[in-house]
């Protein structure tokens, strides 16, 4: 399978926005169910938002109202739009995409290098 790159992290002031991306070629016109997740240190890897072949999509709590995942299925990219960060949004975000659609669960067979976002306060 052709990797999952992702892009657009960065630092940014509590209350900003940020739009991740994934490039996500092969898997979104084949039909995999797509996901991003983040990971802080010390921290368990946590299921932030996911978009089933519908367009059906599922958010952590921690996230509702604030993120918004999306997928362009012209340029074959997933994209997660984050508002009003907060410090605690802190971690490396990773796409990940599946044929089993593993909802939130870390259960994904491919996953990207991920791209860092820190919020400071």
């Amino acid at each position: 399978q052709v990797p999952l790159v992702e892009s657009g992290g960065g630092s940014v002031q509590a209350g900003g926005s940020l739009r991740l991306s994934c490039a996500a070629s092969g898997y979104i016109h084949n039909g995999y169910y797509l996901a991003w997740f983040r990971q802080a240190p010390g921290k368990a890897r946590e299921g932030v938002a996911a978009i089933d072949r519908d367009g059906i999509t599922g958010y952590a709590d921690s996230v509702k109202g604030r993120f918004t995942i999306s997928q362009d299925n012209a340029k074959n990219l997933l994209y997660l739009q984050m508002n009003s960060l907060k410090p605690e949004d802190t971690a490396m975000y990773y796409c990940a995409a599946d044929r089993t659609n593993w909802w939130l669960l870390p259960e994904y067979k491919y996953w990207g290098q991920g791209t860092q976002v820190t919020v400071s306060s």
